[in-house]
């Protein structure tokens, strides 16, 4: 079973995090647009229960992922399970109508322009991404997928690598949840 481990933190400044990390050898890729939908369960609440459910675009391909609660009170790690499908407006327009038919409701919708890389640290590989999130603000995420025994490993070489970059203060909330919280506004 594959665990996402993650740490999540709020950055004021893009620049001198992105020197540091080319000073590891991160390469910076292309930004892409991810449209995230969340979805909430006709039978149990996902925010009680701390799972969700998402249906993920980018470009034209689409995935839907669950999210398992989290497995420590430090990090964001979890059990996550993605599976892409059909590429295409249709195809996610019918996920989303499937999921409606199932009587799943939909909840809000994350947009972000998400620049993936990776940097190595401590003999492991660091998936980087610095989100631009509509309406929240700058992140930067790093996430290493480990099995079980490997987690300690995983949680320890990410704890090390954002004090190496300066970063502190991690955020364990999700997008949804940051959203969700903010203040409606009329």
């Amino acid at each position: 079973m594959a665990i996402e481990v993650e740490q999540k933190y709020r950055i004021d400044d893009l620049p001198a995090l992105e020197n540091r990390l080319a000073a590891l050898g991160m390469v910076p890729r292309d930004s892409v647009l991810q449209v995230d939908a969340y979805y909430s369960h006709p039978g149990r609440d996902f925010a009680s229960t701390d799972e969700a459910l998402r249906l993920r675009r980018v470009g034209e391909h689409n995935y839907i992922t669950y999210k398992g609660p989290k497995l420590d009170t430090t990090t964001k790690t979890r059990r996550e399970i993605e599976i892409a499908f059909a590429s295409g407006t249709q195809p996610a327009d019918e996920m989303a109508e499937l999921l409606q038919a199932l009587t799943f409701t939909p909840v809000a919708e994350v947009l972000k322009h998400r620049m993936h890389s990776t940097v190595r640290w401590q003999n492991w590989q660091v998936e980087v991404a610095l989100d631009e999130v509509a309406i929240l603000g700058r992140f930067v995420e790093l996430e290493i997928i480990a099995t079980q025994a490997e987690l300690d490993g995983a949680k320890d070489c990410l704890a090390s690598l954002a004090k190496h970059l300066g970063l502190a203060n991690a955020e364990r909330r999700s997008y949804l949840e940051l959203l969700l919280e903010r203040p409606q506004t009329t």
